[in-house]
C-alpha cells in the first residue's frame, strides 16, 4: 500500500487492473485502518479516473453475492454525497416505479454522509434485511420490488464499513454504489453528485447492454431537484432540461429538505407515500420516478412516463406496494 499511496500522492493514477487488485486486497483485510483511510482520503482530494472507477467496480462485482432474475429489473438510486440533505427521494421513487409496473431491484445502505439512507428508513418501519434468493423472489412476485441491503451482498466490504462511518463524508464508495448492484439490473436510473462523474458513468454504461438514464442536477444534487436545470445522459446521448420540460414547477431547496433524524425522515417518507406530502415533495418524486419509467420504456415517451408516475403515487398504488414489501419482509 505504501507504493500505491506514493503513486497517488504524486498525482499518478492507477491502471484498471491495479485498481481492481487494490480493492480486492482492501476487502480482504490486507491493509491496516490507517492505510485504508489514507487511500480513501486521496479520492476526496482528486478526481477518480475512468480506469480506476472501472477497476474498483469490477472488484466489487467479483466479490459480491450475485442475485439474478429473468425479469428486466431496474435499480433507482443515487450516489449520495451531494450534501443537500433531501428526503429519501430515490427510495420513494422506487415504490412509485414498482407500482407503475416496472420491476425494481433496489440496492441501498445506511446513510454515511446523510442522516438517513434507504436502509435506515426501511429498517425503521420494521423491514428485515435478507439475502436469500427465494425470499427476494417472493418480494418481487408480491410487490414488484425487492430490497438489497448492501452489506449483506458485499460481505467483503466489512473491513471498510467502519472507516467509512468514522470518516462520515463521501468517498469513492459513494461513486461505486449504483454500479455494483448484485442483481445486475439491465435497466438503471442513477443520480450522481457531479457532472464529471455523470460523464464517466455515461462512458462506462455505453459499453454495457444496459438501458440507462444518468441524472445530474446543475445545482449539485444527485437527483432531479426541480430547483433548476438538470442534465441527463441516456443510451442516445445527453440533454439539458428545465422543470417545465417535465410539466412540473420550479421549487426552492427548502421545500425538499429531509429530516434531522431517522424518525423525522421516516415521517416525511410516509406522509408523501400516503398522499399527504406538499405539492413540491410530490412533484420531486414524480419527476424522478417518471424519469425512471422513461428509462424502462423510452418508446412511450417522457410525458406518458410522468403521467404513469403521478397516477401510481396519487392513486395509492405506491403505498400499497410499500405495504406489500413490508408484509413479506417483516
Amino acid at each position: 500500500m505504501k507504493e500505491i499511496l506514493n503513486e497517488l500522492i504524486e498525482h499518478r493514477s492507477l491502471s484498471k487492473e491495479i485498481a481492481r487488485k487494490v480493492l480486492v486486497d482492501l476487502a480482504s483485510g490486507k491493509y491496516n485502518q490507517s492505510q485504508m483511510s489514507a487511500f480513501m482520503t486521496v479520492y476526496m482530494m482528486r478526481a477518480i479516473t475512468i480506469d480506476e472507477l472501472q477497476g474498483f467496480r469490477d472488484a466489487m462485482l467479483e466479490l459480491c453475492i450475485p442475485i439474478r432474475f429473468d425479469v428486466p429489473v431496474m435499480d433507482v438510486c443515487g450516489t449520495g454525497g451531494d450534501g443537500k440533505n433531501t428526503f429519501n427521494i430515490s427510495t420513494l421513487s422506487s415504490f412509485i416505479v414498482a407500482a407503475a409496473g416496472q420491476p425494481v431491484a433496489k440496492h441501498g445502505n445506511y446513510g454515511v454522509s446523510s442522516v438517513s439512507g434507504s436502509s435506515n428508513v426501511l429498517e425503521y418501519f420494521g423491514y428485515k434485511f435478507i439475502n436469500e434468493k427465494d425470499q427476494l423472489e417472493k418480494s418481487l412476485e408480491r410487490a414488484n420490488i425487492f430490497f438489497m441491503h448492501a452489506p449483506l451482498f458485499h460481505p467483503a466490504m466489512k473491513n471498510v464499513a467502519p472507516i467509512r462511518k468514522e470518516l462520515g463524508v463521501k468517498t469513492f464508495f459513494n461513486m461505486l454504489g449504483p454500479m455494483v448492484n448484485p442483481a445486475f439490473p439491465p435497466r438503471q436510473l442513477v443520480g450522481v453528485f457531479s457532472l464529471e462523474l455523470a460523464r464517466q458513468y455515461g462512458y462506462l454504461y455505453q459499453n454495457t447492454d444496459k438501458d440507462f438514464v444518468i441524472l445530474h442536477d446543475i445545482q449539485g444534487y444527485d437527483e432531479i431537484s426541480l430547483t433548476g436545470a438538470f442534465k441527463f445522459f441516456t443510451n442516445e446521448g445527453e440533454k439539458m432540461f428545465e422543470p417545465s420540460d417535465l410539466g412540473l414547477p420550479q421549487i426552492d431547496h427548502e421545500e425538499i429538505k429531509g429530516g434531522t433524524t431517522v424518525v423525522e425522515s421516516a415521517e416525511i417518507f410516509m406522509k408523501i407515500l400516503s398522499g399527504e406530502g406538499t405539492n413540491s415533495q410530490r412533484a420531486v418524486v414524480i419527476a424522478n420516478a417518471g424519469m425512471a419509467l422513461y428509462c424502462g420504456n423510452r418508446k412511450s415517451g417522457l410525458e406518458t412516463a410522468m403521467a404513469k408516475a403521478k397516477e401510481a403515487l396519487e392513486s395509492g398504488g405506491a403505498l400499497r406496494t410499500f405495504k406489500k414489501l413490508m408484509d413479506v419482509g417483516q
